[in-house]
């Protein structure tokens, strides 16, 4: 089987990517405009941008944020929402060899929804490399903590515009699904998924929901595994007819 260098393979991330860079500049512009209207400082919005780098929890925390600051509350919900980044992770890990274990901490950081599905959709049709990875995952990364920065800046002057953040993330969000669309099956593993979380977030307190639909999906998806899907991938993955 024919391989591609790194950056080549960097190169065709990167073109994948830009148009979730440019779905990231207005939703970072709007946490940015939400957290403003939090009090929070430009400064503020970039550095929690920079540092948390975790759009949904971002939105739920700006959300909560009042005074006094429930730290502790905050702390929990972020853990839960984030919870969903371990199965991801382990995802990504069957696709991806090689990996120096020095760039295991900052692959996890970068990695992001839009990222993982990206990413994942590339290793359905063939190999999955360290620099595909890298040519989609980092772009986001600048943007979003820039571009939150810049929200933060103008956020004043737009008013009340907390109605369209969970608009803009369930738009993103239908978007990357789609992107998944295999016919019944996949209608299965969603709906399941979106039964569950809608029943979590009815009836369980916090933020449970996202986690307790991701694993919902998941059970459901491994109910209708087939042992050919896994000769299929074997053969994209050896390259053997």
């Amino acid at each position: 089987m024919n391989r591609t260098s790194f950056w080549d393979d960097f190169r065709a991330g990167l073109k994948i990517s830009w148009a979730m860079v440019l779905a990231y500049v207005p939703l970072a512009m709007l946490w940015g405009t939400l957290a403003a209207a939090k009090g929070f400082t430009p400064i503020d919005a970039l550095l929690m941008s920079f540092f948390v780098y975790a759009g949904a929890s971002q939105f739920i925390a700006v959300n909560m944020w009042s005074e006094p600051l429930p730290v502790l509350l905050l702390i929990v919900t972020a853990l839960i929402v984030n919870l969903r980044h371990f199965l991801m992770a382990a995802s990504i890990s069957r696709h991806i060899q090689s990996v120096p274990r020095w760039m295991h901490p900052f692959m996890i950081y970068i990695l992001t929804d839009e990222a993982w599905a990206i990413a994942e959709r590339r290793a359905l049709d063939g190999p999955l490399s360290l620099g595909y990875y890298l040519g989609v995952a980092l772009p986001l990364w600048p943007t979003w903590f820039l571009f939150s920065a810049v929200g933060a800046v103008i956020g004043q002057s737009l008013g009340d515009v907390a109605a369209l953040g969970d608009f803009g993330l369930a738009a993103m969000f239908i978007t990357i699904i789609a992107g998944f669309w295999k016919g019944p099956r996949t209608a299965a593993v969603i709906g399941a998924s979106a039964l569950v979380a809608a029943l979590a977030k009815t009836y369980v307190p916090g933020q449970w929901f996202i986690l307790m639909g991701g694993f919902a999906g998941v059970a459901v998806a491994a109910l209708l595994h087939t042992d050919d899907e896994v000769g299929v991938r074997d053969t994209i993955e050896k390259g053997t007819p």
